[in-house]
């Protein structure tokens, strides 16, 4: 028995020793570099051979041609996902890289697991961290000295588009990246209590290294919002200070002075943190501050991880109850907010330590340049609008049915887990069908698309046939916030929105008016209906009495000429 001890105590010496042994390139430099992408997954690894606590899968493919890479740490080396929830482990999915130039996470998640590792730290065993160590692995190999011109380090980083020139961060509802369909997979694997995302700031200058970007607790709803807003949140703003880090809100004035109040990020589906709130996890957004040195940032964010481990240990059994009461309570729901207004008559209070901003004449142009007075660093309470009211709320249907055609939106719901069926024969099915009446498209690109918004629809009853091999989608799933904001079309991030049916707003079919001229007249005499009608939309629009091409197609367009499927959503809602 004693042999057995030594032996034991002997390998685990070695090991903790190898571990420490086992540097980084931000240590090496004394935290003025980071590591290239292939030194990065070489590190990791390394790891992965000499600590059982660590496993390294090789996930889903990126655009760049590299595979994604999921970082697996328990204390007991569990890495199977269907175990590690038997074992009731809260598990926190941490995201690096998705903008390869604020690589802070990068380095600060490779110091962590490998203090871990060495046993300077320890991991509570109700905690698994996944840690996805590059996700922009394009962006990471595009590697330079001079992007980011106004940040504070480190020599050289990434890129922030990936190799199709993507933003990553705005492209977890469209999915146009192969990076983004690999990252469904992974979240739906690893189904997160508490998500991740580490990031570095742009904007102003202020005393702050480290700023916090949460799930909106208003559009996270119900008793996850109010946790995040009361629990969560406030317990990560202690933790960290009493490390030395004050944390305030993700810096945002919305074009107006500190004294106006500081306004929470919109984080809809398209971003990381809305796409996690979709299915009701917990969601964190990391930004340290540009002009800090990038050591003090990595250490920041290597404490913060800390925090976020600690604190959803502590409340691991109200964070397991909560989710699963949402998502419970999620397939019963009828009523589903899907788009939002900041309401301005409510707020939080914040302290923040900012710098005296002032202006002066520009070297370059004479005319009147920002700048920040460091030499005058001031305190104060300022207002945090951070509530929002629902602008639409829709009530769920009994199911949608969505035309097999339509694959793209098809594939994109079979990536994130949505239960559905398809008729195995063809089906008649009383439906509600929207007509798009309005909307408006944006007039410049905008990551690949162009967005519509401000989008109106009326809706009619009807009996439709559809074919075998349709897809029939329950609305009985945990998915069904996810599929309200995703297949309703006034949703701020709707398939709609990002142009996924943009194919039904142009008319296909036409006509010669010479040639629709006695047909026109003979359909108006067999309809005196439309005839009324017509003789009223004359009486009443001068404009539209004095053009007959316009008056012809009226009569089209209420005939049965006028193809169906114009401005017809192809999206139907099964009445209930």
């Amino acid at each position: 028995m004693k042999q057995l001890f030594f032996l034991f105590f002997a390998v685990s010496t070695f090991l903790t020793s190898t571990a420490q042994s086992i540097t980084t390139r931000f240590e090496q430099s004394k935290g003025t570099q980071s590591p290239p992408y292939n030194e990065i997954i070489t590190w990791w690894q390394q790891l992965d051979q000499k600590s059982g606590k660590v496993k390294m899968l090789t996930m889903g493919p990126s655009d760049s041609g590299f595979p994604l890479h999921l970082v697996v740490v328990a204390s007991n080396g569990d890495s199977n996902f269907e175990n590690i929830r038997k074992n009731n482990k809260r598990v926190i999915l941490i995201n690096n890289g998705i903008h390869p130039g604020e690589p802070d996470g990068i380095d600060a998640s490779m110091l962590l697991v490998r203090d871990i590792v060495a046993n300077k730290i320890q991991l509570p065993d109700n905690i698994v961290l996944a840690i996805i160590p590059v996700y922009n692995i394009g962006g990471c190999l595009n590697r330079s000295a001079n992007y980011r011109v106004d940040q504070n380090g480190p020599e050289e980083f990434g890129f922030r588009g990936n190799s199709q020139n993507l933003d990553l961060n705005r492209d977890f509802i469209k999915c146009d990246s192969k990076e983004a369909r690999s990252f469904a997979q992974i979240f739906h694997l690893t189904d997160p209590d508490v998500f991740v995302d580490n990031h570095v700031s742009n904007g102003a200058d202020y005393q702050h290294i480290m700023t916090l970007l949460t799930s909106q607790h208003s559009k996270l709803g119900g008793i996850m919002g109010e946790y995040m807003n009361k629990t969560l949140e406030p317990g990560i703003y202690a933790s960290m200070k009493e490390k030395g880090y004050d944390l305030v809100p993700y810096v945002s004035f919305g074009g107006n002075t500190p004294e106006a109040g500081m306004t929470a990020y919109f984080d809809g589906p398209r971003y990381s943190s809305g796409y996690a709130s979709l299915w009701h996890t917990f969601a964190f957004v990391p930004e340290t501050h540009m002009l800090k040195s990038y050591d003090l940032r990595v250490r920041s964010t290597y404490e913060l991880m800390r925090s976020f481990i600690d604190l959803t240990s502590k409340n691991s059994s109200e964070i397991s109850k909560l989710r699963k009461q949402t998502k419970a309570s999620v397939k019963t729901q009828t009523d589903f907010p899907v788009s939002w207004n900041l309401d301005r008559n409510k707020s939080a209070e914040v302290t923040f330590k900012g710098f005296e901003a002032e202006r002066k004449p520009s070297n370059i142009s004479g005319q009147p340049r920002l700048f920040y007075d460091r030499t005058k660093p001031y305190e104060k309470k300022i207002k945090y609008f951070n509530y929002f009211d629902a602008r639409t709320t829709i009530k769920k249907p009994g199911a949608y049915i969505i035309p097999q055609g339509w694959w793209t939106v098809i594939d994109l719901l079979k990536i994130n887990n949505v239960q559905m069926r398809r008729f195995d024969k063809d089906t008649t099915v009383n439906v509600e069908a929207y007509r798009i009446d309005d909307y408006k498209a944006a007039p410049r690109p905008y990551e690949m698309h162009h967005l519509n918004s401000d989008v109106k629809v009326s809706a009619t009853n009807r009996t439709m046939k559809f074919r075998k091999g349709d897809y029939y989608i329950p609305m009985n799933q945990e998915a069904n916030r996810f599929l309200m904001e995703v297949l309703e079309p006034q949703a701020d991030d709707s398939y709609f929105a990002w142009n996924y049916f943009d194919g039904i707003l142009g008319q296909k079919e036409g006509f010669s008016g010479y040639a629709f001229e006695e047909i026109a007249e003979q359909f108006l005499r067999d309809n005196p209906k439309v005839k009324e009608k017509l003789d009223l939309r004359r009486s009443t629009d001068t404009a539209f009495a004095k053009n007959g091409s316009a008056q012809l197609n009226y009569i089209y367009q209420n005939s049965p000429y006028y193809e169906p499927d114009h401005l017809r959503y192809p999206v139907f809602r099964v009445i209930q």
